[in-house]
């Protein structure tokens, strides 16, 4: 008798751990989708692309403020054309980002309406990571633009679709001085599309 008690025992432990174990597989697919889906809406929400951007400066749109990150002396040297500079480094090799008043303030006195998009020196750079964050706790969201400095100028051949290699250079969308500049281009084709599906 004691065999059938541990049997039916075992029988209600396997049943009960297979339904725990099929729930938890489906709360699993079902918690992994709503994190996919998450990650492409933040993905989309802070991202800008490069050729969206680019796509902007040939047709003279302007509904957008770029801010380069980089220190000074840097961006007189060279920046892409149309950014402003609010400096997360004093100098080449020093951060700045204890520097939060003057930072905050730089972003709050730019002008209103616009969609204001950070760049730093390359896509891996935590800059406009920290600045943006530094930002959202004083009620500014900025955008991010999905690439830095370094693939802007030189790898050009990096995000541009093949066909635009012989027919853009980055050179075109480069200013140095002190004052943004303006992109030294002409309207061109691009294979990418308007809209939310646009690259």
């Amino acid at each position: 008798m004691n065999n059938w008690k541990f049997l039916g025992l075992a029988l209600i432990v396997g049943a009960v751990g297979g339904t725990l174990a099929t729930v938890g597989l489906q709360w699993n697919s079902h918690n992994a989708e709503a994190l996919i889906a998450e990650f492409y809406a933040i993905e989309n929400a802070v991202y800008v692309s490069p050729h969206g951007l680019r796509g902007k400066m040939d047709k003279g749109v302007q509904d957008y403020i770029l801010v380069d990150l980089r220190s000074a002396e840097e961006y007189e040297k060279e920046h892409i054309a149309g950014a402003i500079n609010i400096a997360a480094y004093s100098d080449p090799n020093t951060s700045a980002y204890d520097d939060i008043e003057r930072i905050v303030g730089g972003f709050r006195a730019l002008p209103k309406g616009k969609e204001v998009i950070v760049y730093c020196y390359s896509m891996p750079c935590m800059t406009g990571r920290k600045i943006g964050k530094m930002l959202a706790e004083h009620d500014i969201y900025v955008k991010h633009l999905g690439i830095g400095w370094n693939e802007w100028r030189h790898f050009w051949t990096l995000w541009n679709h093949e066909g635009e290699w012989n027919r853009t250079k980055a050179e075109d969308y480069i200013a140095t001085g002190k004052e943004p500049g303006k992109p030294n281009v002409t309207p061109s084709i691009s294979p990418c599309v308007e809209g939310q599906f646009g690259c």
